[in-house]
């Protein structure tokens, strides 16, 4: 039965008891009720034929079969009635008043009690959300913990992808799993916990469930939030009966996710407080490392915040193996992209090696979110198979949000939306070592007017100071081309996130990177530990920061000054072709740069589910966006500052 039947049964029962309760306490009326006095004179007028007593009350019955009750007075009725009654020829008759048995009243006293516990237990059970499911409501303290059998879990090495490293890690975890003899004939003993740490949507929980898979072993998963309730020692008991259950599954494991939310620092002010919380930490380091063995049974955890775990729970014997699931680099996403291409039509054009270079900072979840995205946008377009263009769209919408091309734009913003691109692309295609470019367009997508797309030839692991140079260049282009053709008073707000990126970057370069040649190779941006987070540097020492800044953004606004103004005609073509097609590729932008004759965009050809002519490209990197005015003091908005 389920949960909605259960909670009908029980309100029927409370309801069925209450009508008993109110149907026996409730005392039987007759249709009519007299006054002693209006009783008798009707005896004494001759209208009342019998009288039937039963205790304090009678009933009267009249000639006309009517009838009534009446209450009788308990200091005269038992002399002046009945001589009125034996005057009046009234017949007589009495009954024994009913009484309640032993039982009957025991039962009726401790009802309500009986009922408010039922009630209480009931509410319990829909707060505890029905006591892990087994055990009724007495049973809190009964693990949560879901056990998948050996025959459940079809995850495997195989369907794990982007995580070589971390795959080679716990790869002796399955072989401990399958024979742990082989490492006890040397004395060896396996890791007890093992603790995956790494960004949201990396495969943490995937990689868990491969490990079982592959060792074909019981798979225990919780959620650490699953252990702490409102009442003090429930999650202790909990983690004691997870544990009582894998020792009998030995060898198991057990995958407890976001383990943060009970293994934090204790007593550090961030839930060290909580007693239950610290009962159920405390609990879990004697179970993982206490008197009692816990052989066969290895413990994973996955957390993206092991900063704030407490330092007991990572010491050698606990979770003494620490193995970190970042993001994936273009190899690693090139092979996730193939591991979720596998379940879904592709087109022979499609490359993932393509795709992977315009993805990075795509984690496996981002990725397979991309797959998805592209074969709905397929599936409305009624296609056969998933295309270049359905990919070149699912990656702008999820970097960039969905096109809005419901915006009314006059002529006049779309002209200087594309005056604001042809500047970033220019630029950014002048300037030294900048990723080349894929894409410029000027529709409108998400909170952007406008986006310049960047393709980087793979994934950067360090920057030089020339290169980041030419991207602040960059970032200034747009302005710089609506400043040539309106003036400084018809600059426009679109330049804003390109500004703040600047203004992030030349910092950077200066208080981290030490690429400041006035402030030299030292940190200016260390923080006190009094926790106010003061810079600990001088008022003097702030001000050649802040004049450091500024030199290198004015350096870089003229330098990209230089480039527009040397290549205004290319600007003005630039312009002209956007304001024709909306949206440019790499091989016409090199047609503009060496001043050639624009060629027409490529089309798609939805029968061969490809591109009519010229090789794909793939999926874009990084993004150089004019914002909507409206949305200008949005730091996150789309731009060369948020995608660079």
């Amino acid at each position: 039965m389920n949960d909605t039947g259960k909670n009908l049964v029980l309100w029927l029962v409370i309801a069925s008891v209450l009508f008993m309760v109110f149907k026996n306490f409730s005392q039987p009326t007759a249709q009519n009720e007299l006054t002693y006095s209006d009783f008798i004179n009707n005896v004494k007028s001759g209208s009342v034929r019998e009288v039937v007593f039963e205790g304090r009350k009678l009933k009267a019955i009249g000639y006309n079969n009517e009838s009534y009750a009446v209450v009788l007075p308990t200091a005269m009725y038992d002399f002046d009635l009945r001589d009125d009654l034996i005057k009046n020829d009234v017949t007589i008759r009495a009954v024994e008043p009913k009484e309640s048995g032993f039982l009957q009243n025991l039962f009726f006293s401790i009802l309500p009690v009986l009922l408010f516990i039922a009630v209480f237990i009931f509410f319990m059970r829909q707060m505890q959300g029905g006591a892990g499911g087994k055990g009724g409501p007495m049973s809190f303290g009964k693990s949560k913990a879901k056990l998948l059998g050996e025959d459940q879990i079809k995850t495997t090495f195989a369907d794990v992808a982007g995580v070589d490293e971390a795959k080679e890690e716990v790869g002796e975890l399955v072989d401990f799993l399958r024979d742990p003899s082989k490492f006890q004939r040397l004395g060896g003993k396996i890791p007890r916990g093992v603790l995956m740490a790494g960004p949201p949507g990396t495969g943490k929980t995937l990689l868990a469930k491969a490990i079982a898979g592959e060792a074909k072993v019981p798979f225990f998963s919780i959620s650490g939030s699953d252990f702490v309730e409102m009442f003090v020692g429930v999650g202790a008991s909990r983690v004691r009966d997870m544990f009582d259950q894998a020792k009998k599954q030995a060898p198991c494991i057990i995958f407890i996710d976001e383990i943060d939310a009970v293994g934090r620092h204790r007593g550090g002010g961030h839930g060290g407080g909580n007693d239950e919380r610290e009962q159920t930490l405390n609990q879990l380091l004697v179970e993982m490392d206490g008197f009692e063995g816990t052989e066969g049974v290895i413990v994973i955890a996955a957390t993206n915040r092991p900063d704030v775990l407490d330092k007991a729970l990572l010491r050698p014997g606990r979770f003494d193996r620490q193995v970190n699931v970042g993001l994936p680099d273009v190899r690693g996403r090139e092979q996730i992209l193939k591991v979720h291409m596998r379940k879904v039509p592709i087109s022979e054009a499609v490359q993932p090696s393509v795709i992977a270079r315009g993805t990075p900072g795509f984690s496996g979840a981002d990725l397979a979110n991309l797959v998805n995205e592209a074969a709905l946008l397929a599936a409305r377009a009624n296609k056969r198979l998933v295309t270049v263009e359905e990919f070149e769209n699912a990656r702008d919408k999820i970097m960039m949000g969905t096109e809005r091309r419901s915006l009314v734009m006059t002529e006049k913003d779309k002209e200087s939306t594309a005056y604001h691109e042809a500047g970033h692309a220019i630029v950014g295609y002048l300037a030294p070592e900048h990723d080349p470019i894929h894409k410029v367009t000027i529709i409108p997508r998400g909170r952007a007017l406008g986006v310049t797309h960047f393709l980087p030839e793979g994934d950067a692991i360090s920057h030089s100071k020339r290169k980041l140079l030419g991207d602040i260049a960059t970032a200034y282009g747009g302005r710089i081309a609506e400043e040539m053709l309106y003036g400084k008073d018809g600059v426009s707000t679109g330049a804003s996130s390109d500004i703040q990126y600047a203004t992030q970057m030349a910092r950077g370069m200066v208080v981290n990177y030490g690429l400041s040649d006035e402030l030299g190779p030292l940190d200016y941006d260390a923080r006190d530990t009094d926790g106010i987070g003061s810079l600990k540097i001088s008022g003097h020492t702030a001000k050649l920061v802040d004049d450091e800044i500024r030199k290198i953004t004015d350096q870089c606004y003229q330098e990209a000054t230089r480039l527009l103004k040397e290549n205004e005609d290319i600007l003005h073509a630039m312009k002209d072709a956007l304001m024709e097609y909306e949206t440019i590729d790499a091989e016409q932008v090199e047609d503009l740069m060496t001043r050639k004759k624009v060629r027409p965009p490529r089309e798609w050809d939805n029968d061969n589910f490809g591109e009519k002519d010229g090789p794909d490209s793939g999926a874009s990197a990084k993004d150089d966006a004019k914002d909507d005015a409206s949305e200008t003091k949005d730091p996150k908005v789309g731009g060369p500052a948020n995608e660079f």
